[in-house]
């Protein structure tokens, strides 16, 4: 990929978390500088109003502004701008009033684009396929509004791809209401996530794509890691590439689908703002296995920032 070199910053706003990287690119590469994280809940009773609650809101304009001052830092003489762009997910693209959280946000500061659905699979693809060049690979990213699924090979387009109205946050807000989930609501969940998901999946096997390795980005599928490994303190560096099995997966769902909203906020190696969430997106990624047919998935901390940072530095787009 021919490159504009220079210092970069992509800002990911989704429907639970707000997260940026700062990284250089150049005829190498893509090279981390600094990642930034924040649970926010901008999309916090959206499924069911259709609107960004005002309070969702200005916690994501403070975690922006949070974010310019770490931007701050990495402006130097041999860097003096930092090409930023910013995006938000799901829960912006459901809401009525997105233009008023881009305005918002453009008092911030920052310039957001809404963008579709396919828009994301695309960038999720390109993020997380540019560690496992050559591979056919099928790549889940499970939002908290939404869910993407791309298949392709890493380094070309993606083959096929859905993104479905399916997150961790939706998902609980639509069906669980018992503290733990009771098994109903649990199956009822399942159901409906394997409903609308199972045409893709059949679509893709009639066309005969076989993937070599399901690869998996977000906070659902890292979780899995750190809980897993009791990580105290997060390490991105050994949850990266790191190979979850079946077995794992159930193992970790089981223990939490069993635990109180308390019990799960103290489980070491779980963000506690994600506790809320975290069975739906279990229960999703299950799913997603099942209908892919395999036993287990790689777990990717390149993710939809990389591709957004590879996007605007690729010099075919300029």
């Amino acid at each position: 990929m021919a490159v504009r070199a220079g210092r970069y910053a992509a800002i990911d706003i989704g429907t639970v978390t707000c997260r940026m990287l700062v990284a250089d690119v150049d005829a190498s590469g893509l090279h981390e500088l600094d990642r930034e994280y924040v649970i926010t809940n901008l999309g916090e009773g959206v499924n069911a109003s259709g609107v960004l609650k005002p309070q969702a809101m200005e916690r994501v304009a403070q975690a922006v502004d949070d974010f310019q001052r770490v931007l701050a830092r990495f402006r130097t003489a041999e860097h003096p701008s930092i090409e930023t762009v910013a995006m938000a997910t799901s829960a912006a693209r459901d809401a009525r009033n997105a233009e008023e959280f881009a305005a918002l946000l453009a008092a911030h500061g920052v310039t957001l684009a809404v963008i579709p659905g396919q828009r994301e699979a695309a960038l999720s693809f390109r993020g997380a396929s540019s560690d496992f060049a050559g591979e056919g690979l099928l790549v889940v990213d499970v939002g908290g509004g939404s869910t993407e699924v791309v298949a392709g090979r890493a380094g070309a387009d993606p083959f096929m791809s859905h993104s479905f109205d399916i997150g961790c946050r939706r998902v609980t807000e639509r069906f669980f209401s018992a503290d733990p989930p009771t098994d109903r609501e649990l199956a009822q969940a399942r159901a409906w996530v394997r409903a609308d998901m199972e045409p893709f999946f059949a679509a893709v096997r009639t066309a005969g794509f076989v993937p070599g390795r399901l690869v998996a980005v977000a906070g659902t599928a890292t979780s899995v890691v750190s809980i897993h490994e009791r990580m105290e303190v997060y390490d991105a560096a050994r949850v990266h590439k790191t190979v979850v099995s079946r077995a794992v997966l159930d193992e970790v769902c089981a223990r939490l689908r069993s635990c109180t909203l308390e019990e799960r906020k103290q489980v070491v190696g779980l963000d506690p703002g994600r506790a809320p969430v975290i069975v739906a997106g279990l229960v999703i990624l299950q799913e997603v296995l099942d209908l892919a047919g395999v036993g287990s998935f790689t777990v990717s901390e390149t993710d939809i920032l990389h591709g957004m940072i590879l996007d605007a530095a690729d010099r075919e787009r300029w």
